[in-house]
C-alpha cells in the first residue's frame, strides 16, 4: 500500500510546535489544551480514544480550508492523575459543552472521531440546540461485541504494554484497515496513540462498552453527517444502518477506503465531505 501524499506531507509537521494556535481552557475540572487553524466559521474538533490533538492535527489542517477549526484535548489527556477523581461520559460531555462555553462560540458545527464522536453525539442530545450541526467518523449506535473488541478491552485494563512492541502495534494496524500497511504508518499512528496514558485509555474505553444510543436518537434536532470506511472494524454495516434509522436528519457517506481511523489515513477526503456537507446545511 502507498501512503497518501496527504498523509505524507501531514505527517511531517504532526509533531511542530508551531502549528496551529495554541491556547488554554480554564474549565471547571481541568485546563484544557486547545489549538486552533484557519479562519473560517467555527468548527469544533473532538479528538478520539488515543492521541490527542496532534492525531487529528492533519485532518484539522485540510477542514481549515474551509472552517476555523478549534480542537481541544479531552480530559484526561494531559494529566492521567486526573482518573483519581472520578468521571464518567455525562462529565466529558460537560465538559464539551463548557469548552464551547468558555469559547464564545454560539452554534457552532462539531466534528467528533470515534470516541470523540461518542461525546459529540451524545452532548447533541442532551443539548439539542447547542450546535448548528454534526459530524461523526467511526461511530455507530452502539458498541458492538466482537473479537478486535473483546481483546482491546482485555489488552488494555489488564496488560501493562511497552510503547514500543511491534507486536502490539499491529493493532493498530487493524484500526487503519484490512491488508497490509506500511511500517512507517503503523509506527507513526502507534507512537502518536501511546501519547495518552494506557489508564486513560482503558477509562475511556470502559465508559463506551455497553453504550446504545439507539432508544433517544430522536433527540438529535440537526443535520447529522456520518462516515464510515468500508473496512471498519468497529462499526458495522449494520450499526450504522441503526445509527442511521434513528436520526431525523442525516447524510450517510461511506468512504471508499481506511478503516476506524481513516480520517488519519484520508484526511482529505474526511474533510472535504464535512465540508460539502456543512455547505449544504441551511
Amino acid at each position: 500500500m502507498k501512503l497518501s501524499p496527504t498523509w505524507v506531507r501531514s505527517s511531517q509537521s504532526l509533531f511542530a510546535p508551531d502549528d496551529g494556535r495554541v491556547g488554554h481552557a480554564y474549565l471547571t475540572n481541568y485546563t484544557a489544551a486547545f489549538r486552533e487553524w484557519g479562519n473560517g466559521p467555527p468548527l469544533v474538533l473532538v479528538p478520539g480514544l488515543a492521541g490527542g490533538i496532534d492525531l487529528v492535527a492533519p485532518l484539522a489542517r485540510q477542514l481549515a480550508k474551509h472552517f476555523r477549526v478549534i480542537a481541544y484535548q479531552l480530559r484526561g489527556e494531559d494529566d492521567c492523575f486526573a482518573l483519581r477523581r472520578r468521571f464518567g461520559l455525562r462529565d466529558m460531555v460537560a465538559d464539551l459543552i463548557e469548552f464551547i462555553d468558555w469559547y464564545g462560540l454560539e452554534q457552532p458545527d462539531v466534528f467528533g472521531v470515534s470516541f470523540g464522536g461518542v461525546l459529540a453525539l451524545e452532548a447533541a442530545m442532551r443539548h439539542p440546540h447547542r450546535f448548528r450541526s454534526l459530524s461523526l467518523q467511526g461511530v455507530g449506535a452502539r458498541f458492538e461485541s466482537g473479537l478486535v473488541k473483546s481483546v482491546a478491552s482485555l489488552v488494555l485494563s489488564d496488560y501493562p504494554l511497552p510503547a514500543r512492541n511491534a507486536f502490539v502495534n499491529q493493532f493498530f494496524q487493524l484500526l487503519l484497515g484490512r491488508g497490509p500497511q506500511p511500517s512507517e504508518l503503523i509506527d507513526s499512528v502507534a507512537r502518536q496513540c501511546w501519547q495518552t496514558d494506557q489508564a486513560v485509555m482503558t477509562h475511556r474505553f470502559r465508559l463506551v462498552r455497553r453504550l446504545n444510543f439507539a432508544p433517544r436518537l430522536n433527540r438529535v434536532r440537526i443535520p447529522v453527517l456520518t462516515m464510515a470506511a468500508d473496512r471498519d472494524l468497529f462499526v458495522s454495516e449494520g450499526n450504522l444502518k441503526e445509527l442511521c434509522r434513528h436520526l431525523p436528519d442525516v447524510t450517510s457517506i461511506r468512504l471508499p477506503r481506511g478503516g476506524h481511523l481513516a480520517f488519519v489515513l484520508e484526511p482529505q477526503c474526511v474533510a472535504d465531505e464535512v465540508i460539502r456537507f456543512s455547505e449544504n446545511v441551511i
